[in-house]
């Protein structure tokens, strides 16, 4: 299949024929105002805002073996804080416990007063970008922690996957080594729970505005929504299944009064995909065989979302108190493709088995299905990245029509932080720092390496893990090509 980079569109009308034949509903707008919609400030769910723009959380490759951050976090978290965004949604993915890490160098929470002040320092960092761009920074603004547990995909120590799975997956488990040894049973995940409650207090002392209860992309808490066939109180029926992540809401609601509390949720999956022998991607299940395992899509017809049980669980959220979502869907473990869209696959990865203007497509519509049941829930969007200079358009008209609330980066941060100052200054996009999905900033974790944008960021090209990376990839080609 022949992709068209969205860079190769020259103007907007050929660009607009494009996305319209990817699905009629969509649109863009013909100029970018400034400040306009995406400069527009923001009253909702408690939260003041000053324009539209979020850094979403990401998983960081870069602190020390202990969980305390390096230069390198710091950086990035000081480039959070330059990048003028008003939102910075969970920051980093932080881990309740050691053992719930997905890599060796993520951050975690150790015992309360070592993580208070590393969170702090992290705050303070944020703080720093700011008054670094001095008036271009958001006049008002909100700053959160991610707090995360990555339960199957778990994986610690550089030995390998230590996978803890909330319930046994005829395809997942394979891919991690995991058995019913590893099932955590319902007094673990308990005792996760009061870590999630002990990092949160700490957030608050550390000054953060609110924390994100992660429940996305195959971590644990986005796992239990799909453990129909785990028995107990927190598997089964949707009650069930959801009780753990609305538990850990109220309970942080209690221990720290005045803390806001959002949840960054996978609205809906997608099934397993796997590098074909022809190295393609392709679905990992059966056609036409019913698909049990995955939330917020049809088990009958797996290939298409079903939003019943999102609506549900939304409805469930908003009753303990959630006034902001983050939208995402599937998982970068299974179906990255249409979690991340992106034209160059990872180093381990599949090239993408569709138009990648097809995955943002349907970040946009998931978060459309969740704006006309639910006007009034502050909503971040996801999605954005691999439209690259077609992004502030595209954007404009999601936020100008009410689809969506804050429109939020990760990957483009990478490459390019001043992005939403630019777009809100109405100042050109140089072509030089805009994030082409090249996936290095995967290929480079994949092989044990901090995770940079080492095509684009001048302090990545000459890092020291630059050449490693290279040879790493060098040795993944040798290898497709046998």
């Amino acid at each position: 299949m022949k992709i068209r980079s969205p860079n190769k569109f020259k103007d907007t009308d050929s660009f607009r024929a494009r996305w319209k034949e990817i699905d009629g509903r969509l649109d863009l707008d013909d100029e970018v105002e400034s400040p306009g919609p995406l400069g527009s400030a923001l009253e909702k769910g408690g939260w003041s805002l000053s324009n539209r723009f979020a850094v979403q959380p990401m998983e960081g490759w870069d602190a020390h073996a202990d969980g305390t951050p390096s230069e390198e976090t710091f950086r990035r978290w000081r480039r959070f804080g330059e990048s003028g965004a008003a939102l910075i949604w969970g920051g980093e993915a932080f881990a309740v416990v050691e053992d719930g890490r997905a890599n060796p160098n993520q951050l975690f929470h150790r015992d309360s007063d070592q993580s208070c002040r590393t969170l702090e320092s992290l705050r303070q960092a944020i703080t720093a970008g700011h008054d670094a761009i001095g008036n271009e920074a958001p006049t008002a603004s909100v700053v959160g922690l991610q707090l995360t547990h990555s339960g199957r995909w778990s994986r610690p120590t550089a030995a390998g996957p230590s996978p803890r799975i909330a319930f046994q997956h005829p395809v997942l488990d394979e891919r991690v080594s995991a058995t019913s040894e590893q099932l955590l049973d319902d007094g673990e995940l308990e005792l996760i729970a009061e870590r999630y409650i002990e990092a949160a207090v700490c957030a608050q002392k550390a000054g953060f505005d609110f924390v994100d209860i992660k429940a996305c992309h195959g971590y644990l808490l986005h796992e239990l929504l799909s453990a129909r066939t785990r028995p107990g109180r927190y598997g089964g029926d949707l009650e069930g299944r959801s009780r753990l992540l609305r538990e850990v809401i109220a309970a942080v609601r209690s221990a720290a009064p005045g803390l806001g509390v959002a949840v960054r949720l996978s609205v809906t999956d997608v099934i397993p995909f796997k590098k074909s022998q022809q190295g393609e991607g392709e679905p990992d299940w059966p056609e036409g065989e019913p698909y049990p395992h995955g939330f917020g899509l049809d088990p009958a017809d797996p290939q298409n979302p079903s939003w019943s049980e999102p609506m549900q669980l939304i409805t469930m959220l908003q009753d303990v108190g959630i006034e902001w979502l983050n939208l995402t869907i599937g998982s970068p473990y299974w179906c990255p493709h249409r979690q991340r869209p992106a034209q160059y696959p990872p180093s381990d990865g599949y090239p993408p088995p569709e138009d990648p203007l097809v995955g943002v497509a349907a970040h946009l519509q998931a978060a459309r299905a969740v704006r006309q049941s639910f006007p009034q829930l502050g909503l971040v969007g996801t999605g954005w990245t691999y439209l690259q200079e077609w992004l502030p358009a595209v954007a404009q008209h999601e936020i100008r029509n009410g689809f969506q609330d804050v429109i939020g980066l990760g990957r483009s941060m990478l490459s390019y932080p001043e992005l939403p100052r630019d777009i809100i200054h109405g100042r050109a996009m140089p072509k030089k720092l805009v994030c082409r999905t090249f996936s290095d900033c995967t290929t480079a974790p994949r092989n044990g390496l901090l995770s940079g944008c080492f095509p684009l960021d001048d302090h990545y090209k000459s890092h020291p893990a630059a050449a490693e990376l290279k040879s790493a990839k060098a040795r993944a080609r040798k290898g497709n090509a046998r």
